[in-house]
């Protein structure tokens, strides 16, 4: 798809309509036009923010605070500084942003600079476009990245293969200032500098804002220069949008060939709008950190950086820029969608107000874990760690030892992951914790894989005396937390989806949590679908509505139990239907699907037993989308059903069940 199949008409002002971007004929005539390197680069910068906005608005979410902070210092990077970056040649450099919020700038600026199709403008977070965050089957990109803290170790681990194979080439990795919470960053400085891998340039993209409030505010990293000059780093510091800056420290650096090096870049998060630029709207929160901003500000946005654009060129006596339009993309909101984290962060608090024990704790993510109103009413009991699970779950460990109850938060991709030994380190001591994990499973999509939690299940199903359990609604979601704190002796893990969605479903009026029992939502004969979680089960109860147009009577159950189940419900509910599917919004392999499973073939039930989950990386995309290229779609569940389905009905099922891994995909 070429430039001109997604734009109509050019236009020099944003229109209410529409969306506005440059075209890469723009860009060629600025690089012709414009001698002065520094003039050239301040042109180009703005050009490539005009561009990230319109990415950002395509696609409806992004990280357009930190693509700002960081585009003065990638545009100097790649137009002036780098040779071959991430090219082919022995002596070719290499440039990766470790703290991968920045995604859509560097895309924005590979677009401009050729190096990407013009045609991936309008397709970042979408299926087979640009991922939200950097991966290495994009063209130029050298690591994949998203994960925060890796970044350092991985440069280290390329210099050592560049001299293990005799090439050449310099390593200049980007870090977020927040992300130096991370413990694996300061792990990773000691070797660099030991080893004296002088190749290696870290600039540090010192925004002094991490996720909405002021990395002060929450871990400050104190004197960061003293700290890398004793690990023994060469240090400098200067003004991260000042392009003379960028130059001569770049310039510098290469004159010092016995050590490593690294730039302290002083930034604004949001640089090159005015209202997007630090604290502006004076709450002491940022506003423009995940998310696409409103059509209002958008505009606002717009406008405000093609007046700059145009300005700086009528200096140059360059005539004004000529912009190209898109639609702004429709999106269907859900009409009264359940919000799971916020009613769960509420029914916490109504608790914790009785239960002085109750102690909050979180990493940085405090509005997506529903905590908000926790921290305002109780601050005395709420603890920010930070970018730091693996602290803040050992620090948990600590505060159960003294008799307090903690009750920790992150995103389920890193709370599982990163800190599991110290949640089994927890569970040795048989003291009680409840971990809350938020943002799992397949989507949102646009994240992509670092963010999409789908193996959490496997991480920690297995930690002795830990209970998994994943809310199907707003009222599963208050059962499950008054059920840990109250019901529960051990620990539990809860799992949660931050997608906010229409249920066709509720949970019976009579219902309460029994271990390893679920609860019918739907009723049925021919064949039941088990999932968890409103994603799943969404999705199973459109599966059941197509199936039933064609005369399959399928049954949908809420099994929010993701590490334990009762073998006598299993044998009296499951029991009694011929067919049973499982789903998971987590890979096949040790999900739920698993347990139940194992159950059927330890009760003796003998059915068709049909697994679909996820078997492969996720996709990246529009949650739409995702879902169907995995086969958790309700269309998609119903084929696999009725494919299931299709030898029982020609001539009868006999035999053990035997479980099929199945994730099926559309055709192309």
């Amino acid at each position: 798809m070429g430039e001109k199949d997604f734009s109509d008409r050019a236009l020099t002002l944003v229109g209410d309509d529409s969306l506005s971007y440059v075209s890469r004929e723009a860009f060629r005539a600025v690089r012709q036009a414009v001698t002065d390197p520094i003039a050239r680069a301040g042109l180009i910068a703005d050009l490539c923010r005009i561009n990230t906005l319109f990415m950002i608005m395509q696609a409806g979410s992004g990280h357009i605070g930190s693509s700002y902070s960081s585009t003065d210092i990638i545009t100097w990077l790649w137009t002036e500084y780098l040779r071959d970056p991430n090219g082919p040649s022995a002596d070719a450099d290499t440039y990766f942003s470790s703290k991968g919020h920045d995604a859509p700038a560097l895309y924005s600026l590979l677009i401009a600079m050729g190096k990407l199709g013009f045609d991936l403008l309008p397709k970042l977070r979408q299926l087979n476009g640009l991922p939200g965050h950097p991966d290495v089957s994009t063209p130029f990109i050298a690591a994949n990245t998203g994960s925060l803290g890796m970044g350092i170790s991985k440069a280290y681990g390329m210099a050592r293969a560049n001299r293990f194979t005799g090439r050449g080439g310099r390593i200049v990795v980007m870090t977020g200032d927040g992300e130096l919470q991370e413990g694996q960053i300061w792990e990773s400085l000691q070797p660099v500098a030991n080893e004296r891998l002088a190749e290696i340039t870290v600039i540090v993209d010192h925004n002094k804002l991490q996720s909405d409030s002021a990395v002060a505010a929450v871990s400050d990293l104190g004197p960061i220069e003293d700290k890398f000059r004793a690990f023994g780093w060469e240090v400098r510091r200067g003004d991260g949008h000042d392009f003379t800056v960028l130059r001569d420290t770049l310039a510098y650096f290469d004159t010092v060939t016995d050590k490593p090096k690294v730039f302290i870049a002083d930034t604004i998060k949001g640089k090159g709008v005015s209202f997007m630029e630090g604290l502006a709207c004076g709450d002491q929160t940022y506003h423009f950190h995940a998310g696409a901003p409103s059509l209002k500000d958008y505009g606002a946005a717009a406008r405000e950086l093609i007046a700059r654009v145009n300005a700086r060129l009528a200096d140059l006596g360059q005539a004004e820029v000529t912009l190209t339009s898109a639609p702004v993309p429709v999106r269907i909101a859900p009409k009264q969608p359940e919000r799971l984290v916020l009613a769960y962060g509420d029914e916490l608090l109504a608790m914790a107000r009785q239960r002085p024990e109750i102690v909050v704790m979180d990493a940085d993510l405090l509005s997506d874990c529903g905590i908000e109103a926790f921290k305002a009413e109780l601050p005395g009991r709420f603890i920010e760690c930070g970018i730091a699970e693996q602290h803040m779950v050992s620090a948990a460990g600590g505060l159960a030892l003294g008799g307090m109850l903690p009750v920790v938060h992150s995103f389920a991709c890193f709370l599982s992951s990163r800190a599991n030994e110290h949640i089994y380190n927890n569970a040795t001591e048989k003291k009680k914790v409840i971990y809350t994990a938020t943002l799992a499973g397949l989507v949102p999509g646009g994240p992509g894989h670092s963010h999409q939690s789908v193996r959490d299940i496997s991480a920690i199903g297995a930690v002795p005396g830990l209970v998994a359990f994943e809310p199907c609604s707003e009222r599963e979601a208050r059962l499950a937390i008054r059920w840990a704190v109250e019901q529960n002796p051990g620990s539990t893990y809860l799992r949660f989806v931050n997608v906010p969605l229409d249920l066709p479903y509720a949970v019976p009026a009579d219902y309460t949590l029994q271990a390893g029992r679920g609860a019918v939502l739907r009723p049925g004969t021919d064949v039941v679908i088990v999932g968890y979680g409103p994603v799943l089960l969404t999705n199973a109860w459109k599966a059941a509505d197509e199936l039933a147009a064609q005369g399959v009577s399928a049954a949908v159950i809420d099994l929010p139990w993701l590490n334990r189940i009762d073998e006598d419900w299993v044998r009296e509910t499951l029991g009694r239907f011929p067919t049973i599917v499982t789903l998971d919004n987590h890979y096949l392999e040790f999900g739920q699907g698993v347990m139940v499973a194992a159950a059927l073939a330890r009760t003796g039930v003998r059915a068709a037993v049909v697994s679909i989950g996820i078997t492969e990386v996720p996709a990246c995309g529009a949650n739409a989308d995702v879902l169907a290229y995995h086969g958790l779609d309700g269309p998609s569940i119903a084929r696999t059903v009725m494919q299931a389905q299709a030898p029982r009905l020609r001539q009868g099922f006999g035999g053990a069940g035997k479980p099929q891994a199945s994730s099926p995909k559309p055709q192309a």
